[in-house]
């Protein structure tokens, strides 16, 4: 079994599978600051779909500013998440929305710890 698994236990399917193959070649020690950069910047598939949910009740873009989708969020704010349509779009895809971030994340956190090698 791959040693990030062990480091990120609830992370699991297409994600742990980028996981593993970026951090393949690495030490123990790159494997620990990995994980620990990672999972600070990381967003958790549970907490979009909430703050998705939330524009529901009249707050519309928050998940979409968490996700450093700034422009987005401010759209959805002033027009009630596209008139409540892009705001149920977002429920339904919410895994897809923090899995192209945390991609994005795990390659920025990559890149990072590969600069100074």
């Amino acid at each position: 079994m791959h040693k990030i698994y062990e480091l990120m236990p609830d992370i699991q399917g297409e994600e742990m599978l980028l996981l593993q193959k970026l951090t393949q070649d690495y030490s123990e020690e790159s494997l620990r600051s990995f994980a620990a950069i990672y999972r600070a910047r990381r967003k958790d598939p549970m907490l979009i779909l909430l703050l998705t949910l939330l524009g529901l009740l009249g707050v519309a873009g928050v998940h979409r500013i968490l996700l450093n989708q700034i422009g987005m969020g401010i759209l959805y704010f002033f027009t009630g998440g596209l008139c409540l349509i892009g705001t149920i779009v977002d429920a339904v895809n919410y895994q897809n929305l923090s899995l192209n971030y945390n991609r994005q994340m795990a390659m920025e956190v990559h890149h990072l710890l590969n600069v100074g090698k």
